[in-house]
């Protein structure tokens, strides 16, 4: 039903053509460097080899996640395109129109954020057989060490580990990825797309989307979670976000300043490239929901460090032992009650 190819179109459009620059930084060693750290430090054990990395511009880094978003969104657009099904002769038409509009809303959302991401483990959940990617967006990463004015050859080695973090956690915790992708499947089976009769029995109505940004406007993408069932499911996506997110946000500055040559002053440039956003890209950003990606990040290493300082590695790694070890949206803001709900052993006074 969705027009792929045209969204792909726009996705390139939007990203604009930028070459790749030459970062004279070589991702191959980095790679392998980062791996032995890692395993160092995590105990996590790789249960398949790491993607080589891939040096994509930002109309790649589009189309590639254009892609999983199709495969995110197939369930919803069949039953939208069933639902079409009773629109009689006007069913040809309204699919056209509707595949075109989701189409274009796609292309332009991967086009704009294809401008800001650094770095991206592909990985699709919902589609397992699907090799996962290790993938650097290089007009992005020339642009950030230019802008923020940092070593060239730690930043880089340092977004190397934040995404090889992710190598290690959706490879070597075997339940992660069915985890993730289960919560998402169950949520999206809740998601109704409805196609109601016009005034009098006029034509078909598509779903108002003049209200749904409005809502998004309002709250972000939890604003749109209207069942207690969906709260239910979207509170596990988020906690189960936020560890990972957290995790290698933990990960990538521990490992990083143990490392990294010019460590000192990176997360505090990281942090200003977060912040440093217009107000219309404020607003933008806001209705595609990045600010609840960056409270991720900030309440997930938060609660990562938390644990780390109350205890150790060791502790926080229990929330790789099973689905129930993960923390709730609760416990995130409480390490100490999520140590002792996993640990036996008392915190001291």
């Amino acid at each position: 039903m969705v027009d792929w190819s045209l969204a792909r179109q726009i996705a390139r459009f939007a990203a604009g053509s930028h070459p790749q620059p030459d970062l004279q930084f070589d991702f191959d060693t980095s790679v392998r460097e980062a791996e032995r750290h890692l395993a160092a430090y995590t105990s996590l054990a790789l249960t398949a080899p790491v993607p080589p990395p891939e040096r994509v511009d930002r109309a790649e880094w589009a189309e590639i996640n254009l892609t999983s978003l199709g495969d995110l969104l197939g369930p919803v657009t069949d039953r939208l395109a069933k639902r079409l099904e009773g629109a009689g002769p006007l069913a040809g038409p309204l699919r056209a129109t509707l595949g075109a509009t989701i189409a274009a809303e796609a292309g332009l959302v991967m086009g704009y954020m294809s401008q800001r991401v650094l770095g991206q483990y592909e990985l699709s959940l919902l589609q397992p057989e699907q090799p996962p990617r290790l993938l650097f967006v290089t007009p992005n990463l020339g642009r950030a060490v230019a802008d923020l004015k940092i070593d060239r050859e730690s930043f880089l080695g340092w977004v190397v580990l934040h995404e090889l973090t992710h190598v290690f956690q959706f490879s070597g915790v075997p339940w992660l990825r069915g985890h993730l992708g289960g919560l998402l499947e169950e949520y999206l089976a809740t998601v109704d797309v409805r196609v109601e009769r016009g005034a009098a029995g006029g034509l078909p109505a598509i779903p108002n989307l003049q209200r749904l940004v409005e809502l998004f406007r309002e709250g972000g993408l939890i604003a749109l979670v209207q069942t207690r069932e969906q709260r239910r499911i979207m509170d596990g996506v988020q906690a189960t976000m936020a560890v990972i997110e957290g995790y290698s946000e933990h990960v990538m500055d521990t490992v990083g300043e143990q490392v990294l040559p010019a460590y000192a002053g990176l997360r505090e440039a990281m942090e200003r490239r977060r912040r440093s956003r217009s107000a219309p890209e404020r607003i933008l950003q806001r209705l595609l929901g990045f600010d609840m990606k960056m409270r991720q990040y900030e309440l997930g290493k938060s609660f990562c460090d938390g644990v780390v300082e109350l205890r150790s590695i060791e502790t926080i790694n229990r929330v790789w032992s099973a689905p129930e070890a993960l923390p709730t949206m609760a416990e995130l803001n409480d390490p100490a009650a999520w140590i002792e709900r996993v640990d036996d052993t008392p915190l001291a006074a």
